[in-house]
């Protein structure tokens, strides 16, 4: 979500060299495509809503109601829907931290998954406390059942990590426990994305009004640079390898 979508579709289709189709939910949504398939998805927030611009991860369920209920049983918030949204439904939800999250049933690009083509890289939790937030997350969304659709979910290098199929697609990562918690930082779902060249991608990034926020140093094999978009929403580049670690 941004605050001027003409302005947003021209930064990332030059950063990712996206196009951009019109859908039914009207002018104020369009939908990115990388190679002719969907990638992502952009919309213009109302200028009248003080909300941070940001990037929002969407996990499919099979049920988006009885997922909402489920939010809401673990004293988390749902602040949109379920409601209907294109060819499924969709809410909008957070955490018990905060970190903002979406939730979609309905009709897939089919065999698109987190790492894999077009599909983001990538995603990271970041929060306070790893372990609490990944039995949340695993009880909303049925990660780690008995099902061999379903994704597992493990402790590795001080980080928990998702895997789907054996892939890696996302991590959580917390912060000191005994530290009081910094109110100027949001815990947040992080998203990265590939790029053939990151150097490239900066370039045309800062080019259009964007900044660098943190990067890999050049000496490491796997290179990820996190960048602002001109409005303020965050996300990272990274090179087809090993998942990115940690800024």
């Amino acid at each position: 979500m941004t605050r001027d979508l003409r302005a947003a579709e021209k930064f990332y289709g030059a950063v990712f060299e996206w196009e951009f189709q019109p859908t039914r939910l009207g002018e104020e949504f369009s939908v990115a495509f990388a190679d002719g398939a969907p990638v992502a998805g952009i919309g213009a927030l109302s200028r009248w809503l003080h909300v941070p611009v940001a990037w929002t991860p969407y996990f499919a369920v099979d049920d988006a109601d009885a997922t909402a209920d489920r939010i809401r049983e673990r004293s988390a918030t749902v602040a949109v829907g379920p409601l209907g949204f294109g060819t499924g439904r969709a809410a909008l939800a957070a955490d018990r931290d905060g970190a903002v999250f979406g939730i979609w049933e309905g009709k897939a690009i089919p065999d698109w998954r987190v790492g894999h083509d077009t599909a983001p890289a990538w995603l990271e939790l970041r929060t306070r406390d790893a372990l609490d937030a990944a039995i949340f997350y695993a009880e909303v969304l049925d990660w780690a059942c008995h099902d061999s659709e379903c994704c597992t979910v493990a402790y590795e290098d001080d980080h928990v990590v998702l895997r789907r199929y054996q892939d890696p697609v996302a991590r959580i990562t917390g912060g000191r426990l005994e530290t009081a918690p910094d109110p100027r930082i949001q815990p947040r779902w992080h998203v990265y994305f590939y790029v053939p060249d990151v150097d490239h991608a900066v370039h045309n990034a800062v080019e259009l009004g964007g900044s660098v926020v943190s990067s890999a140093p050049s000496s490491v094999a796997e290179r990820w640079t996190t960048l602002r978009d001109p409005d303020g929403g965050l996300f990272s580049v990274s090179t087809r390898s090993a998942a990115p670690r940690s800024e």
